[in-house]
């Protein structure tokens, strides 16, 4: 039996937060993921929120081509560019 030997990729996301100066609240953005859009009575409310954003985000395009796909393997890559 073969095992597949999967690391846990650790992505990294930018942000743009605003503070509400009236309500003392956070929106924020992530700049990779815009659709990833959430907000939060505190910072930190507001970062757990823009992480569960982003996974539903990127969960939801996963999702899509793959099911876009049609029986073709589909993968996705880190694309560096100078």
């Amino acid at each position: 039996m073969q095992h597949e030997n999967k690391e846990e990729q650790v992505m990294e996301y930018t942000i743009v937060i605003e503070k509400d100066p009236k309500t003392n609240t956070y929106t924020g953005q992530c700049v990779q993921v815009p659709a990833a859009i959430s907000q939060g009575d505190t910072y930190e409310e507001l970062i757990e929120n823009m992480k569960d954003a982003i996974n539903l985000v990127l969960g939801y395009y996963k999702d899509k081509a793959a099911a876009d796909s049609r029986g073709h393997r589909v993968f996705y890559r880190k694309l560096n560019l100078a």
